[in-house]
This record gives structure tokens, C-alpha cells and sequence, in this order.
């Protein structure tokens, strides 16, 4: 018997979460120098949390290092899923953040699809359960985006990963923020909107959110669309 989906309440995966197992530490940030990876960084870092942040460029090291993080120059688009694993050991949950920002059908497949799915991989590989997975508002295989709009690539890698995500034994999570905005975090969101609201979120609160889930049991194996709202971040992770 699973636990409920919450969708339709339907049973979904093997098992339930382990409440247990949510006393977590450990988490290593894929895509460490992204501007809601770095907020998460210094959040977590701040409540106690060991932090390892995986980035590409070795310039933007002391970015990252500002937050509290423990740095690792990693290029995950040329990583392997052993080389990958190798980077999750010790943690006890993974936060993908990474992203190829756009321009390039070719380089977004590579890293917001294939990469990322290597990441899921590789937490099975090294036995780290938790995974938390920052796409959008829309997202999946019906995302409506027209192939000759630029934003296709981009649809389509994040439905393929999201996709194969759900399909793995990982205890998944999918933070589906609206359009990003650099506004100040208000620790306040709106659930569930409808995929069409033009109003923003911002990645401060988009990292607030998935500080709140990583240790939240009832958030696995749902998917949280959200935007700024009026509601405490705290109390909508509670209901869910």
C-alpha cells in the first residue's frame, strides 16, 4: 500500500516516507551558483545544515563560498553517473537547481534534461533518497509551448526530466515556481494557482520553499506549484 497522491489520492510508490529519515544534514545543491541556489545555500547554512554546492565555472567560487557552502567545481553536462555519484556520497538529499538558462535547444537538452536525469541516477546510485527538483509552473508533457516558440527546448527537457523523475524510487519532490522575480522574500506564497496567473515569485522564496520541503515527509512524491501569495510558507508545506 503507498501513500496518497495529491492529485486524486491515489496510492502511489512502494512505501511511505520514513518520518525518520527526514532528520537530514547533509545536502548538496546541483547548479550551486544559480541565483535560487545561492539563496538556498545561505539558508541553510544559516539553520545548521552541511551544505555542498556543485557549479561549473571556477570563477564564481567565491559566490558560492559566500554562502557557507562547501564548494566543488563540477561540470555536470560532461559527468558521468558514477562520476556524479561520486559527488552525492554522504549527503542526505540533493537539490536541482541547475539549468542551461536558455539560447541553446541543443546545451538545454543536454543539461535540463540529460544531466538532470543522470543526477537521479546517481542518487540511487549512492543511496541518497531525498531529491528535490526546482522546475516550473506548467510544467510537464502538455505544456502547451509551441515548437517554434523559443521556450520549447527548455518545455520539453523539463517534462522529459520531470517525467522520468516521477518514475524512479527517489523520495521526489517538483517545486513548480511561477515566473522568477528578484523581489525580497515575504516567507509567503500562493498553492496551486492557475498555470495561467501572470503574477511572479520570487527566488527568494522559491529557495524559503524548498528549505521548507527538504525536511518535510508529507511533500514527497508531490509536485508544489506556487507564486508570491498570502499564505506563510510553513503552512502550506503543512497541508499539503
Amino acid at each position: 500500500m503507498g501513500y496518497p497522491d495529491a492529485k486524486n489520492n491515489e496510492a502511489v510508490g512502494p512505501n511511505p516516507p520514513c518520518p525518520a529519515c527526514f532528520d537530514m544534514t547533509a545536502v548538496t545543491i546541483v547548479g550551486g551558483h544559480g541565483k535560487v541556489a545561492l539563496l538556498l545555500a545561505k539558508e541553510l547554512t544559516a539553520k545548521g545544515f552541511q551544505v555542498k554546492s556543485l557549479f561549473r565555472n571556477s570563477d564564481h567560487k567565491a559566490d558560492v563560498a559566500k554562502t557557507g557552502a562547501d564548494t566543488q567545481v563540477f561540470d555536470i553536462e560532461s559527468a558521468n553517473v558514477d562520476d556524479i555519484a561520486s559527488q552525492f556520497k554522504g549527503a542526505d538529499a540533493i537539490v536541482f537547481s541547475a539549468g542551461a538558462g536558455g539560447g541553446n535547444p541543443s546545451r538545454t537538452y543536454a543539461i535540463d534534461r540529460d544531466a538532470a536525469i543522470r543526477t537521479m541516477k546517481a542518487a540511487e546510485q549512492a543511496n541518497v533518497k531525498r531529491y528535490v527538483m526546482v522546475s516550473y509552473l506548467g510544467a510537464g508533457p502538455n505544456h502547451g509551448v509551441p515548437k517554434d516558440n523559443g521556450f520549447y527546448a527548455y518545455a520539453e527537457a523539463k517534462a522529459a526530466a520531470d517525467t522520468f523523475l516521477r518514475s524512479t524510487n527517489l523520495d521526489w519532490t517538483i517545486l513548480m515556481p511561477g515566473m522568477l522575480s528578484l523581489e525580497e522574500p515575504t516567507g509567503k506564497i500562493e498553492y496551486n494557482p492557475q498555470k495561467d496567473k501572470r503574477t511572479a515569485v520570487s527566488r527568494a522564496n522559491v529557495a524559503l520553499v524548498a528549505a521548507a520541503v527538504l525536511q518535510a515527509p508529507n511533500t514527497v512524491h508531490k509536485e508544489i506549484p506556487f507564486l508570491d501569495g498570502d499564505e506563510k510558507i510553513a503552512d502550506v508545506i503543512s497541508r499539503i
